[in-house]
């Protein structure tokens, strides 16, 4: 995979590189709320910039169905990106269209300027390979060099993050390096013990990793939504905190394997509950109630782990050699259940172990929260592709960038 010092070092001076970033970044309405991820490209971008490129960055955010919507337009995330580049960038209003082929072709050397979101043209997801294609030939045309640095989309078999790469000269930025070297000292250069903080609302989405890390990692601990489903496979009562009830069987298997195996297996001792979910706009007081883990009320449901909990996972983590965190432990977006995520990521702060945290809701938490990034030995940008790497999976757009 060749890097992107070693495209700087052959010169980039004049030519229009095409940055593949990840900006998928959270709105209220046009106010990013979390601007982690633009941070993240910026160095790949100045990097560029400083050296003559004319730098065409691309991203999706959200979901949009293939069509244009003003909702996830990336214009906040351009102008975001101008503030941290200390530069202005310029902001084109379609993918391929007629502002972005004279957005592109205005450029200056050292200019940088961001094209509408990709996922505006049905040819970015399409599972159609010539759909696909068609449309990163178009977005070829724009560029004359690659470079792949959205780590949080590197697992999706898009064409501006698959097929593109294919169609132009290739290398990985800074981000996805950095990615990609602190996966594999999870996988392939584990420092002992190596501890697993898992949570998030659904069991189903951690499947893969759970399976996979079962062969790696000498303990697991369980928390969030996904707590209820091991709580139930272990025959507690419940109530109505989140359960997927076909899960039970993988469940089961699970904590069966760890106790053959030797890994540590570690569950909610208490958890917070409510007869109601909170308010997440107002933030009005829940006043939760804390029950031992098998004591749930049939009318409640948990919605964070419990203190006796938390130290509980605060002590699994404090003798660790590396420790990987994915999912937080409740609905930290509301006050009152905030405090079992904010344990789990002050025992990584506290801990002298290489730490991860995985992405996603984990790394949102972490800045909501108020927690100094650099506390941590890596904050991952990807959820998605950290969790399907771990899996050992191939993810579609690291192959691209293989020679």
């Amino acid at each position: 995979m060749k890097t992107i010092d070693e495209l700087l070092h052959e010169g980039v001076e004049g030519k229009r590189v095409f940055v593949r970033a990840d900006l998928n970044v959270p709105l209220d309405g046009t106010t990013i709320t979390d601007d982690g991820r633009i941070r993240a490209v910026v160095p790949t971008v100045k990097a560029l910039a400083d050296a003559g490129a004319r730098v065409v960055v691309a991203s999706h955010l959200g979901r949009p169905k293939g069509a244009p919507d003003p909702a996830f337009s990336l214009a906040p995330a351009a102008a975001r990106l101008g503030e941290l580049l200390g530069a202005e960038v310029a902001f084109a209003t379609d993918t391929v269209g007629d502002s972005a082929t004279a957005t592109v072709a205005g450029l200056s050397d050292g200019q940088v300027a961001v094209i509408e979101n990709l996922r505006f043209n049905a040819g970015e997801t399409s599972k159609d390979d010539a759909e696909r294609g068609a449309f990163a030939d178009r977005l070829a045309a724009l560029a004359d060099v690659y470079v792949g640095d959205g780590f949080g989309a590197v697992h999706r078999k898009h064409a501006s993050v698959f097929d593109l790469p294919a169609r132009l000269p290739h290398a990985a930025g800074y981000l996805i390096a950095t990615e990609v070297g602190v996966l594999r000292k999870l996988t392939d250069d584990v420092q002992r013990p190596y501890v697993v903080a898992l949570g998030g609302a659904k069991v189903s989405d951690k499947l893969g990793v759970i399976d996979h890390l079962l062969e790696k990692a000498d303990r697991i601990l369980i928390g969030g939504g996904m707590a209820y489903t091991f709580l139930k496979a272990q025959g507690h009562e419940v109530g109505i905190s989140l359960l997927q009830e076909d899960q039970i069987p993988a469940v089961k298997d699970y904590l069966k394997r760890a106790e053959e195996r030797g890994v540590e297996f570690v569950l909610p001792v208490d958890v917070l509950v409510s007869a109601e979910f909170p308010d997440l706009k107002t933030k009005a007081p829940a006043h939760p109630t804390t029950v031992a883990a098998d004591a749930i009320p049939a009318d409640e449901e948990g919605l964070d782990i419990g203190p006796e909990t938390r130290k509980l996972y605060a002590s699994k983590v404090a003798d660790a050699g590396t420790v990987f965190w994915n999912g937080p432990m409740g609905v930290f977006e509301h006050p009152d259940y905030a405090e079992g995520t904010k344990a789990v990521a002050q025992a990584l702060v506290d801990s002298p172990a290489f730490t991860v945290v995985g992405g996603g809701d984990s790394a949102a938490a972490v800045r909501i929260l108020g927690f100094d990034e650099k506390a941590f030995g890596h904050i991952s940008t990807g959820g998605g592709a950290s969790l399907e790497y771990l899996e050992g999976k191939t993810l579609p757009g690291l192959a691209a960038l293989e020679d």
